[in-house]
């Protein structure tokens, strides 16, 4: 599971962008042979999410903000 900072309330985490958020994609076999395999995600550890420290986006209740 990816950590979160609790006390500054900023979350660098954000959907993995191979997976999707799924932990899995699916890859073709061969070219030969097109049957889709299912394969964990290594970008995100089969997680779906990812811990990305240059991540600017910040949610206020006033709404979505970046960074400048």
């Amino acid at each position: 599971m990816v950590n979160r900072d609790i006390k500054t309330n900023q979350n660098n985490i954000r959907i993995c962008p191979r997976c999707k958020g799924n932990g899995y994609f699916t890859v073709k076999e061969s070219v030969e042979h097109p049957i889709d395999k299912v394969v964990q995600c290594p970008m995100c550890k089969s997680e779906g999410e990812i811990n990305d420290p240059n991540d600017d986006i910040i949610i206020t209740s006033d709404g979505v903000h970046r960074l400048q």
